[in-house]
């Protein structure tokens, strides 16, 4: 089974802000996907569906968005781990997270690494290295430096400009199309891709590139039983 966990602050006043940029492509990956995400599970809202593979048959996934606020993401994460068949979580787990080391809107996938400072990403590690689980794929999402004269937790915990708010549908489907092909084709083979300043699918790269659509598939319908 693959697994995806969206990092983020549960609760209305955190939904629209920067730090909440995990859950919201986890999100967009789900209406991707067709996947509900309305399960009170693992310490969190959680929704199963189907993911489909190049050249053979659809796998399960599960999208996970952790209620236990931010540094404490790891315990959603270890139960969700531990009791989901995750067979290979350096193949078939992706951890979507902000990044204000990043400029809005751009993507990084890594393999592995540390949490450069990222306290709900660090709290997720220190809860999977116990199981054996050390290299963790990640997804980062971009939401920019604050100027100097504004605290860094009070830049993330605030809201997106009117601006970048216009532009997030767009960025937003650019996070969901790296997490498929990460877990579909390989983490390597969607860094080289989409760790770019551009996805050359986008519009605005190539205007003859359409969408790339999730069918539902033959006999698939419905949420996984796990």
């Amino acid at each position: 089974m693959k697994l995806v966990i969206g990092l983020g602050n549960p609760g209305a006043e955190y939904a629209a802000s920067r730090h909440n940029a995990g859950y919201r492509v986890a999100r967009r990956l789900a209406d991707d996907l067709g996947i509900a995400i309305d399960e009170e599970r693992f310490s969190g809202r959680f929704g199963t569906g189907w993911l489909p593979m190049p050249g053979g048959d659809p796998e399960p996934i599960g999208i996970l968005l952790p209620t236990t606020f931010m540094n404490r993401s790891g315990d959603a994460a270890r139960l969700a781990i531990e009791q989901l068949p995750v067979a290979d979580p350096p193949r078939d787990l992706v951890v979507i997270l902000d990044d204000v080391d990043l400029p809005f809107g751009r993507i990084r996938l890594r393999t592995s690494g540390g949490a450069g400072g990222h306290k709900g990403l660090g709290h997720v590690l220190g809860a999977l290295e116990p199981l054996g689980f050390i290299a963790i794929p990640r997804l980062r999402f971009g939401v920019g430096r604050p100027g100097e004269r504004m605290d860094t937790v009070d830049w993330v915990l605030g809201p997106f400009t009117e601006a970048e708010e216009v532009a997030m549908p767009q960025q937003l489907a650019r996070g969901s199309r790296a997490v498929v092909m990460g877990l579909t084709e390989g983490i390597v083979p969607a860094m080289n891709l989409h760790n770019r300043d551009a996805d050359p699918r986008d519009s605005d790269s190539d205007p003859d590139e359409a969408e790339p659509e999730f069918p539902a598939q033959p006999g698939r319908g419905g949420k996984v039983g796990v």
